[in-house]
């Protein structure tokens, strides 16, 4: 009979050959091949069509992928979330970055590699539903590809902020910053009043050709080819979206015809010398003519 050491020993070098082998399974226990010849990519454990997950902002969230070998030789396949040949990249329509434990793994015939990765939602991600895909490919260019969905977790917050708001001559610029957590379709509204509350610039809420996703900004600005030539003007630009997101900037402008005024200043400046210039040459004058003096004898001396 085997001694109480044998036995012993024989557990530990169970427990070792167990350990080892995680990341390497019977191909009797992998999940039903799919896409590529010889060789598939699925969720881990079976019975999953596809991965699906949920955090909240900021939450690293973890699963496992399996790449099972029916063939009868190894395969390398190198795993991406984006298809660029690189172990660490963004699922594919989720934003979120996904890192694999082994972006290339090596699976000998007629067994399973389970890979472990990580997926981290971005702190400013809206709360919804999202998709995308993890992508295995091999030396001969065969790929295949398991889906992922993703659902984002935490308050819907719609917050919309006016910036920087300026005028440059027939320019109004501004930018629109998405303070909430939720992607917004901005309208805008923009007004100018000038001296004694002159309307100069009336402009209804009008949807504007962008979307802004949570947390990003914009530049954008407003023509004004019909700009008074000379005003003081107050413009305001009104920014709304859905869900009672809104804001509102003000600022002031000085519209002045610079040429003109320069034009008239160098006239004025002009005449101004001229006329010195007379003036000094007229007393010039008067200083160099000798005084005449009629004089009229009224007696004699006798």
């Amino acid at each position: 009979m085997p001694s109480a050491q044998s036995a012993v020993q024989t557990a530990v070098q169970s427990a070792v050959c167990a350990v080892g082998l995680t990341a390497l399974v019977l191909l009797a226990t992998a999940p039903p091949a799919s896409a590529a010849e010889g060789w598939s990519l699925a969720p881990a454990g079976g019975g999953r069509p596809s991965f699906y997950a949920e955090g909240a902002p900021g939450a690293v969230l973890q699963d496992t992928v399996s790449v099972t070998n029916s063939g009868g030789h190894p395969v390398t396949v190198r795993l991406t979330s984006t298809g660029t040949g690189t172990g660490t990249g963004t699922a594919a329509g989720t934003g979120v970055p996904v890192a694999f434990a082994e972006p290339t793994v090596r699976v000998p015939a007629r067994t399973r590699a389970d890979v472990p990765f990580t997926m981290t939602v971005p702190s400013g991600a809206a709360p919804g539903d999202r998709s995308g895909t993890l992508v295995a490919k091999d030396a001969d260019g065969r790929t295949a590809t398991a889906r992922i969905r993703l659902r984002v977790g935490g308050p819907a917050l719609s917050a919309l902020t006016v910036e920087h708001l300026a005028v440059h001559g027939d320019r109004i610029t501004y930018e629109l910053v998405n303070r909430g957590t939720t992607v917004l379709a901005p309208k805008l509204a923009v007004r100018a009043h000038g001296l004694f509350g002159r309307v100069l610039l009336d402009r209804a809420p009008r949807t504007l050709p962008v979307r802004l996703a949570p947390g990003t900004r914009t530049e954008l600005s407003e023509p004004w080819p019909g700009h008074p030539a000379l005003d003081a003007v107050d413009v305001r630009l009104t920014a709304t979206a859905a869900d009672g997101a809104h804001d509102t900037a003000d600022t002031e402008a000085r519209f002045v015809p610079w040429g003109t005024v320069a034009g008239t200043t160098v006239a004025l400046t002009a005449g101004a010398a001229v006329a010195v210039v007379r003036l000094r040459g007229r007393r010039a004058r008067q200083v160099a003519e000798p005084l005449s003096m009629d004089v009229e004898l009224t007696g004699a001396a006798r």
